[in-house]
């Protein structure tokens, strides 16, 4: 093969737009192109904020609506985001009910676990602050309605019902029987019943707030206590029942 027929099959070079005779000359005096500053660590705070936007949308709608009546989309249009966007984060509405109690009630309990595991009251001191924390954190606020949503929902929804009492009901239980347990260790409290005592502190606790979420709203406050004076009366009959003088006298209400 000679040489001239070799040249003959090799490919033609790509024409050099820098060698046109017809091309500009760059301009010495050009500034350099500006580049954009990405966005991503201000995409990033929003996508770390975004599942407690979902997760208070949901509380606001399942308090409003209850569980039936409550539509995942009413709850991705509230947290100003598509219901595909809420799928990402919650598979269905019994997992997005699941994450509102575990981030909106769930640590209150443990942190009341806290105060009474640490606290160097006497056990009716003690007692006394349960009352007060569990109104003004959770009784007298909207998060009560949870529970008129579980206990008139609770037929329809056994395992929502299930998952309620696990996280919630038990674990206030719990940190009742620990008070009570400690005043009678410390003969504070006569000898009784824990678990029957615990039933009583709270009972009147739970239909107070219910009351608060459903009838008061309807009614007003007539024929109604203000809650101070409720809960107070409410620790009152309480120490009567549980000291051994009753005639010790009641203890102030404190959330400190």
């Amino acid at each position: 093969m000679t040489y001239k027929s070799f040249t003959r099959r090799l490919p033609s070079p790509a024409p050099s737009f820098a060698m046109r005779p017809d091309s500009e000359p760059a301009d010495p005096n050009a500034k350099p192109p500006v580049k954009r500053r990405l966005r991503g660590p201000r995409w990033e705070r929003r996508k770390d904020s975004r599942p407690s936007e979902l997760l208070e949308a949901a509380l606001e709608i399942f308090v409003e609506r209850g569980y039936a009546a409550a539509r995942l989309e009413d709850v991705a249009a509230k947290a100003g985001v598509s219901k595909g966007t809420l799928y990402l984060y919650y598979a269905n509405k019994e997992e997005l009910f699941k994450a509102v109690v575990r981030r909106s009630i769930a640590p209150l309990i443990a942190e009341t676990r806290e105060i009474i595991e640490q606290s160097d009251d006497d056990s009716p001191t003690l007692l006394a602050r349960f009352l007060a924390i569990w109104w003004q954190r959770y009784g007298g606020t909207r998060l009560a309605g949870i529970t008129k949503l579980v206990i008139g929902e609770a037929g329809n929804f056994p395992e929502m019902a299930r998952f309620y009492n696990g996280e919630v009901v038990s674990g206030n239980h719990e940190l009742i029987t620990m008070i009570l347990r400690r005043g009678v260790a410390r003969r504070e409290f006569r000898d009784i019943d824990i678990d029957a005592v615990a039933h009583h502190v709270m009972a009147p606790l739970v239909l107070r707030s219910i009351w608060a979420n459903s009838i008061e709203p309807c009614c007003g406050s007539a024929g109604t206590l203000e809650p101070e004076h409720f809960l107070a009366h409410h620790l009152d009959m309480l120490l009567r029942a549980l000291r051994r003088d009753p005639s010790a006298g009641t203890t102030p209400l404190s959330d400190k």
